[in-house]
């Protein structure tokens, strides 16, 4: 086992190094002059229990003496080290520029100041700040060096750990650091470049600033209470930006505790995905609707219709069912080609969609053929908006052409599967085809005394 006491040399006791008799004090309690043996002893006791590490080596850079950090910074006890030069602890990896730069201080007389890269004893590197110093006897002339070093590895690895958060940080997605009452402290440049705040704008805020005001309060109560349970939230999140545009983010915050376990920062790294949420939306678009009149597809209506029909089975809200065609547009292809046949496709999409509430959906049911799906609707509303799209149709002109269209009209009924209502709206299309075309017609349940037909 190593041994940890003091090192004396040749001084003896320790307890009689530290005796000293009056007579070797002077009247403010320092060292007399008188006593240079006492004082001897006195310093070598300092230097060898001293918290830095310190050796002295002759011109040639041969150890003569170590104290005992020295010992526990290299990992060497001193029988190995004395007579040796500090050569045996260099690590081969500090460039010999640096050592050339060394010598040639020291040798002309001048302090050296540095940092090296050692090898301890077990074979594992540390970083030594050192300072070297020439010593001169009382003619001028150089007889030894003391050596100061500090173990500095563990300050390197924080200075390193330093400067690559440091890095990060400015090179990162943008990241905002708050302290523990949400109040801004630190911003990096791509927060910058996102929101158009300057850090000095910014500091001393809180978050709120950036509020866009679609969330509600449940929103921030379920973030707040993912940050207090777990540390961390992450989510999709709307903000508003310096200048007042409103923009989605993929956030992650985070909530950096110290020793005791409390919050001391907040940490929220977030990146812009309006872009994602564009192409998001375009993808969407594309499976949903149809190229040419822009209108839902059926597939989109399906969805749509089955959504109507689980809700009104669960709280029996009513909603009707539009299905229209346009009258003999096979005619309409024969004459003036296919070109014409989709320009009519399209203006009268547009012209419906014109006509149609933000809840309202029109789907193209395929060919010449559309749907109208009218959430929070009953029948007898249902026939008199299709009476005035009808008549609105018919009404006008399609690149110099009329057009008309025939339409079927069907509500739910409580029970109803999405086949059964459009095989009700089906059927009544139909008739009003039957009945002469450019006309609505509604399907009821019969009643004594009353024909479900047309609704004008």
């Amino acid at each position: 086992m190593q041994d940890h006491r003091p090192y004396h040399g040749h001084i003896g006791d320790e307890a009689e190094s530290l005796a000293l008799s009056e007579r070797e004090l002077d009247k403010e309690g320092a060292i007399s002059p008188r006593a240079p043996d006492a004082f001897c002893r006195q310093l070598l006791i300092a230097v060898e229990q001293s918290p830095v590490a310190i050796a002295i080596t002759d011109l040639a850079g041969r150890i003569e003496f170590a104290n005992q950090c020295y010992l526990e910074i290299t990992g060497y006890p001193r029988e190995e080290l004395l007579g040796r030069t500090p050569a045996m602890i260099q690590s081969g990896e500090t460039p010999e520029s640096v050592y050339r730069d060394l010598w040639g201080a020291i040798l002309a007389g001048r302090v050296w100041q540095g940092e090296l890269l050692n090898r301890r004893r077990n074979g594992e590197l540390y970083w030594a700040s050192e300072v070297i110093t020439p010593v001169r006897n009382d003619q001028g002339k150089l007889v030894s060096f003391v050596a100061v070093k500090e173990d500095i590895t563990e300050r390197r690895r924080q200075e390193q750990e330093l400067r690559l958060l440091a890095t990060v940080f400015e090179t990162g997605q943008a990241t905002l650091i708050t302290d523990a009452e949400m109040r801004i402290e630190k911003v990096n440049q791509a927060f910058t470049d996102i929101t158009g705040y300057e850090e000095d704008e910014v500091r001393g805020e809180t978050p709120k600033l950036f509020k866009s005001g679609r969330h509600d309060k449940a929103f921030y109560r379920r973030l707040w209470q993912a940050l207090l349970e777990s540390g961390h939230w992450q989510g999709e999140i709307w903000n508003r930006n310096k200048y007042g545009e409103i923009y989605p983010l993929w956030q992650s915050i985070t909530a950096v505790q110290d020793e005791m376990g409390d919050v001391r920062n907040y940490v929220a790294v977030f990146h812009n995905i309006s872009e994602r949420k564009r192409m998001e939306q375009e993808l969407e678009h594309q499976a949903t609707r149809d190229h040419l009149t822009g209108a839902y597809n059926r597939r989109a209506f399906d969805a749509a219709l089955r959504q109507s029909v689980s809700k009104a089975n669960q709280d029996g809200e009513p909603f009707a069912l539009l299905l229209f065609d346009i009258d003999h547009f096979k005619s309409v292809n024969d004459r003036h080609g296919h070109e014409m046949g989709d320009e009519i496709l399209r203006r009268l999409a547009q012209r419906i969609r014109e006509s149609l509430r933000s809840t309202d959906l029109l789907a193209r049911w395929g060919g010449e053929e559309f749907t109208i799906l009218l959430p929070d609707t009953r029948l007898q509303g249902a026939a008199t908006f299709a009476e005035r799209l009808r008549r609105q149709i018919a009404d006008s002109r399609i690149r110099g052409l009329s057009v008309t269209v025939s339409i079927g009209i069907t509500a739910y009924r409580p029970g109803d599967d999405a086949d059964q209502l459009l095989s009700r709206a089906d059927d009544a299309l139909y008739r009003a085809k039957k009945a002469g075309r450019n006309s609505v017609v509604i399907h009821t349940e019969p009643v004594e005394g009353v024909q479900e037909g047309p609704a004008a």
